[in-house]
């Protein structure tokens, strides 16, 4: 047996090569795309990249489990490979990404699908993410080489393969906002230094610059957004916001592109700099979602251990496709699809499914959440409210399994928690509420930019984020907005047409009236009139037109993940 498991273990060790050789040329065509300002094959490249691993992994386990044969749930066997596959693993600098990818190779040939801590990398894989202070992941400039040398050598440093459009005015841009934000605070002491991850973040339009300035016995980080215009490349701001750095590494948007030999080092840097993300979100981030998954699952078995409160229903009106449940001391929804759909929601669970897909593979603009996918999904039971239990049994009872005094779940969603937009606008002050409305508008219309239509856009369909900023959370009506067709009512002109209990004329599937938003989007009095007045576009049909015209004519319309109002150049295109 021990003479069987080697090869076996040697073909998941190629399949692993295979998929970050495949990983890491998809991410270095983006540098390339990027000085060519070929933005739709910047947007194909994000998204081969996130079909690899799960396109790659189907290939695998089906040669996998003809090697393996009657043998596919022999754990003797699976321990074995196991150990082979972890000597093989061992010295590599990427050695939690290539325990993860065993781990979903064996969930995908062992019956039934088991999370088995045995056999996997579950809660004793590497977890280590240290910065090595002499890294050559870094770029490092001493104080004592100047301010004004030090962001000249910046920029040289880093090349973007196509000409500045002003490189003194970016220089002079990047003097003033360190002067304004870091030299009226601080007094530069020996020792004072600044340091940059060599490698470039890409994401659609830009190109992002991390790095930390240490300055009065503590680091400062920044994020400098890098763009390139039809006039060339050019500094667009300088971000030393923690809120703002945060929100460009959220859960709302698609992940970057990034050169990462050493993804612990690069995480353990971007940890230092973004204190309070989780390391699993970070993986998320650099486009490691799969190891983000395990690592995010890892973090439920602790806080489970550490905590003793029992899962309950969703706050909020309750779905008709989804079942959505929560436990209160953690900051996660859970998410299941329901074995039967109330009118008028007449699609399958597969459809859903698909929607769910769709958004995984699509530039979220900061407005979608991000999820991670789970199967045979393992709760105890005396944690189960018996509320819960009974809703479950009621809505979801198809995807339910009793086993050894777990609940298991045989498919779900899990989502950052976050507050229902309807019950936020219930309480709220009224600036609260224009605030929150008005960027309810805002979400809307990045999503239709990015070529999405949200389908049901009532409130109670979108949250906020612990930064007041609202993000739509179901997916099932979503629709490409190249889909939808826009129309203006016509209006009635005879008797009959004018007291007519029902439409008198003919409405498609996909015909969707902007006019009619008016009656139902915003029921709170006080708002409504703001909101109204607020985004008058949106009920115009001739608006959403012609972003079906920008985006047919292959304009990729950047949603920028910071103001508008801090940019050193507001009107310049990226």
């Amino acid at each position: 047996m021990p003479q069987r498991a080697l090869p076996l273990a040697k073909k998941i060790f190629e399949g692993y090569l295979t998929y970050t050789e495949s990983f890491k040329a998809y991410t270095r065509l983006a540098p390339l795309y990027f000085a060519q300002r070929n933005w739709q094959a910047t947007q194909l490249n994000h998204r081969q990249r996130l079909r690899l691993y799960k396109d790659l992994l189907f290939q695998l386990t089906k040669v996998f489990q003809e090697m393996l044969g009657s043998d596919s749930d022999n754990r003797q066997i699976w321990s074995l490979i196991r150990k082979d596959y972890q000597e093989m693993i061992a010295n590599r600098p990427d050695v939690e990404l290539a325990e993860t990818f065993f781990n979903s190779v064996f969930r995908k040939t062992f019956p039934n699908n088991p999370l088995d801590e045995e056999l996997m990398y579950v809660m004793e894989g590497y977890n280590s993410c240290e910065i090595l202070e002499n890294s050559e992941l870094l770029r490092t400039y001493p104080a004592s080489m100047g301010l004004e040398k030090i962001i000249r050598q910046i920029l040289e440093d880093f090349d973007f393969g196509a000409p500045f459009m002003d490189k003194e005015q970016d220089v002079q841009f990047l003097i003033e906002g360190v002067k304004k934000v870091i030299l009226t605070r601080y007094q530069v002491e020996a020792g004072a230094k600044t340091q940059l991850l060599r490698s470039v973040f890409y994401r659609n339009k830009a190109a992002y610059l991390i790095g930390r300035t240490y300055v009065g016995k503590k680091w400062m980080p920044f994020i400098i957004p890098v763009l390139n215009g039809p006039r060339g490349v050019f500094v667009d701001t300088l971000i030393f916001d923690p809120n703002l750095m945060s929100h460009l590494f959220s859960f709302t948007r698609s992940y970057f592109m990034v050169e990462a030999e050493v993804p612990s080092q690069i995480v353990g840097f971007l940890s230092s700099v973004i204190p309070h993300k989780k390391i699993h979100e970070l993986y998320n981030a650099i486009g490691f979602n799969k190891h983000g998954k395990t690592l995010f699952y890892r973090d439920f078995l602790y806080h489970l251990e550490a905590s003793k409160d029992q899962f309950v229903i969703a706050p909020g009106i309750k779905g008709m496709v989804m079942t959505v449940f929560t436990l209160p001391s953690l900051n996660i929804v859970f998410k299941l699809i329901k074995d039967h759909f109330e009118p008028p929601k007449n699609m399958t669970r597969q459809e859903v499914r698909e929607k769910y897909k769709l958004v995984s593979l699509h530039d979220r603009v900061g407005r979608m959440a991000d999820t991670h996918e789970f199967e045979f999904f393992k709760i105890p039971l005396d944690r189960i409210s018996p509320e819960l239990m009974k809703e479950l049994r009621n809505t979801t009872n198809s995807l339910l399994q009793i086993k050894d005094n777990q609940l298991v779940i045989k498919h779900l969603y899990t989502e950052r928690k976050m507050i229902p937009l309807n019950i936020f606008l219930e309480s709220c002050s009224l600036e609260e509420g224009k605030r929150a409305v008005e960027d309810y508008g805002r979400a809307i219309l990045q999503l239709a930019q990015a070529n999405i239509f949200p389908g049901d856009m009532m409130t109670k369909n979108f949250g906020l984020t612990r930064q007041k900023r609202v993000i739509f959370y179901d997916y099932d009506e979503i629709e490409f907005l190249g889909d939808v067709n826009f129309r203006t009512k016509p209006k009635p002109e005879t008797y009959e047409q004018i007291y007519a209990s029902e439409p008198w004329y003919d409405i498609a599937k996909n015909d969707v009236f902007p006019e009619d938003f008016r009656r139902w989007m915003i029921g709170r009095a006080d708002l409504k009139p703001h909101f109204l007045e607020y985004h008058k576009e949106l009920f115009e049909p001739e608006y959403w037109r012609s972003l079906q015209e920008r985006i047919r004519n292959g304009e990729l319309i950047h949603a920028f993940p910071y103001p508008e109002e801090i940019r050193f150049r507001p009107t310049e295109l990226a």
